[in-house]
């Protein structure tokens, strides 16, 4: 089987990774999408003073874009980045949600979070008919000084795997999950920095 939730902590980062690079999933309309892949970069029309979440599931995108048929989400992106990028997003972010024992009082809590250029939220992770599992996935929101980071300098590639998603979607629908999981984008474990996540994985 492709997931053993039960294996699973509650929190962790799986993400397809190599030694200097992670994918993360954003989906898009085709007049975003459709030039990013094309030459690598976000285009003109890609909003920087905007809030941009990235996924390292695959699944959890696929449920997020209804596999890539919602509006303005019909091209799904694998955005590779550098891995020192995505560290400092998440050594940078808050949670977006108030945890007193992380954040004190909730007026601190929401001037970090205001403040900060980088936001965390764990959903549970999705199995391939988009149910709810009982690990968590991360989100990572990047905003400001992040965002434009993300597309200047982390940025090491982007890929078009809107056909993937379609593909495996056609197996999830003719009830052949084998096949469907065998088609997943590899996520390991990724080898996060000793310390990293304690401000982003307490519990409340």
């Amino acid at each position: 089987m492709h997931h053993e939730p039960a294996a699973e902590p509650r929190y962790r980062v799986r993400a397809a990774h190599t030694e200097h690079t992670v994918t993360v999933y954003q989906a898009y309309s085709p007049s975003i999408g459709g030039p990013a892949a094309r030459t690598g970069r976000f285009p003109a029309a890609w909003k920087r003073d905007r809030m941009t979440w990235v996924k390292p599931s695959f699944l959890w995108m696929m449920y997020r874009c209804g596999w890539a048929t919602k509006p303005d989400q019909e091209t799904v992106l694998a955005v590779e980045i550098r891995r020192d990028g995505f560290e400092w997003a998440l050594r940078h972010a808050c949670l977006s949600h108030h945890v007193p024992a992380l954040h004190g009082d909730q007026a601190a809590w929401k001037q970090r979070l205001r403040e900060a250029p980088a936001r965390v939220q764990w959903d549970p992770e999705r199995s391939l008919r988009l149910g709810p599992l009982p690990h968590r996935s991360l989100q990572l929101g990047l905003a400001g000084e992040a965002a434009g980071r993300y597309a200047d300098e982390w940025t090491v590639a982007i890929r078009d795997v809107t056909p993937l998603a379609r593909e495996i979607h056609e197996h999830v629908r003719a009830g052949d999950l084998e096949t469907a999981a065998r088609l997943l984008p590899e996520e390991p474990p990724y080898p996060v920095p000793d310390g990293l996540l304690d401000h982003l994985t307490a519990t409340g």
